[in-house]
């Protein structure tokens, strides 16, 4: 089926054409670590973990690099002497930036690993990349779309007249809306840096170009030097928060294509903010969460993947805590339905004579239709419900068993909110002291002590469960 993505640039959906046939190269931008990652920030790198998994489900061969910002980037974009982010965190807490750096970026992979991210093939660190930093900003100082003025280097905005096409900001609005030059040293305000220079930055190399004076590079370039060392010239898909958008995308496209002359990206695609209840997320409103808070909390990183992904990533998604709960009795409806198949399949209930053919192939033609137009999760979640519900009303033949588990299989690959096969004996989900209770049962009812084995019966209905008699012995459901 044709996969239609909405494409930033040209604001329009557009069919997944690969530069090379039958493989898809992705880019996305992934976390400053300067800071524990929140759940903001895992919205964009959820969707572009979702976005790898149905196009990898629909056949191609993908190549996929997320960065990690580990030299940190101006707290404004739009004034050079703005203070890195890195730097701040430094000075607040006395750890030097290379610390920082570290310690975020391992809890930033102890959190994909939690929320069951589908590891990107390659996750370079800006601070690897230097010398590749410094070979575009030396093609482009050559072709005089860049200029050095005491050691700094800067991008000229108005060498690249296509300067804000992706954000949709004109040349000309740029520049009536430019605050006066804070900075005497550029030729234009908007211009923005590619090389810096700061005694007082702790991160500093030797200049990586002819010339070149010891500094840092800016934080766009980045994203440029490490798309391009493994994915080349040109890439299918690049992603990201919509806040990526202007400035940072708008001059990775000024600096990459005017350096190679082509056309960078071929379909960009981001993500909406995420609200917390209804409101942006703010520390001094307390309201923000990071990862790990709400897995303090008792929830699952899997419940939590859930409530970040149930809507399709162009739309609003507020979150809440009752979105959670939502999203723990939603996975396990999913997973009840599951195990249903799995007794049959494993003997210990008895099967039916439906084959659930036809219920199979619809929810799979749904799955794949709602995910091919523009990634619309909330309708193949309904997709998914839908066979829910026809699995539970069915009584299935052991041979229908196989490929309706298949088809929960793959929802779980695209989607990875729905966990690993459930398994369905007695013990998986019920209290200890209520499978003793149902132990006892079986001993009253063995030495026909049917009052004690009625009590007993009664005890466990009264804790929210009943007994479920198959041919393999007594179970517990919750009722």
């Amino acid at each position: 089926m044709v996969i239609r993505l909405h494409n930033s640039l040209t604001r329009q959906l557009e069919e997944l054409r690969p530069i090379v046939d039958g493989k898809v190269s992705m880019y996305h931008c992934g976390p400053t670590v300067y800071s524990s990652p929140h759940i903001g920030n895992f919205r964009s790198f959820l969707f572009a973990d979702v976005l790898r998994r149905f196009v990898e489900d629909q056949g191609y061969e993908v190549t996929q690099v997320m960065n990690i910002t580990d030299v940190g980037h101006l707290t404004l974009d739009d004034v050079e002497g703005g203070e890195d982010k890195m730097e701040a965190e430094s000075r607040r807490t006395g750890r030097t930036a290379w610390e920082i750096a570290q310690r975020y970026t391992e809890e930033f992979e102890e959190c994909q690993r939690a929320l069951r991210v589908r590891i990107p093939h390659y996750m370079p660190r800006a601070t690897d990349f230097v010398p590749q930093m410094g070979s575009i900003i030396a093609d482009l100082l050559e072709k005089g779309v860049a200029y050095a003025v005491n050691g700094n280097v800067y991008f000229e905005v108005s060498k690249f007249r296509e300067y804000g096409k992706l954000s949709g900001k004109k040349i000309d609005e740029l520049e009536s809306g430019a605050r006066v030059a804070v900075n005497a040293e550029k030729k234009d305000p908007r211009d923005f840096a590619l090389w810096k220079v700061d005694d007082q930055h702790q991160m500093q190399w030797d200049g990586p170009f002819p010339g070149g004076a010891r500094g840092f590079p800016g934080w766009h370039i980045e994203c440029s030097a490490m798309s391009m060392h493994y994915l080349g010239k040109r890439i299918d898909i690049h992603t990201g928060g919509e806040d990526n958008m202007f400035p940072h995308h708008d001059c990775e496209i000024a600096q990459s294509e005017a350096h190679t002359g082509e056309r960078y990206v071929s379909i960009w695609m981001h993500a909406r903010h995420l609200l917390v209840d209804n409101t942006k997320m703010s520390k001094s409103l307390g309201n923000f969460y990071t990862v790990q808070s709400i897995l303090d909390m008792g929830y699952s990183g899997l419940e939590l993947r859930y409530a970040l992904t149930r809507v399709q990533y162009r739309q609003s998604l507020s979150f809440t805590i009752k979105g959670l709960d939502e999203a723990r009795a939603a996975i396990a409806r999913v997973n009840e339905a599951r195990k249903k198949l799995v007794r049959v399949r494993d003997g210990l209930d008895r099967p039916g004579d439906e084959e659930l053919d036809g219920a199979v192939a619809a929810a799979h033609d749904a799955f794949t239709a709602a995910m091919s137009e523009d990634l619309n999760v909330s309708e193949a979640l309904a997709a998914v419900f839908e066979f829910v519900a026809a699995v539970n009303r069915a009584a299935p033949t052991v041979a229908a068993v196989g490929p309706a588990l298949a088809a929960f299989d793959r929802f779980e690959d695209v989607l990875g909110v729905f966990g690993d096969e459930p398994q369905a004996d007695a013990s998986s989900d019920a209290p200890a002291e209520l499978l003793a209770l149902l132990e006892q049962r079986a001993q009253a009812k063995a030495d026909k002590d049917w009052q004690t084995a009625d009590g007993l019966r009664d005890q466990i209905a009264a804790a929210g469960w009943k007994i479920v008699d198959t041919p393999a012995g007594a179970r517990l459901e919750p009722r």
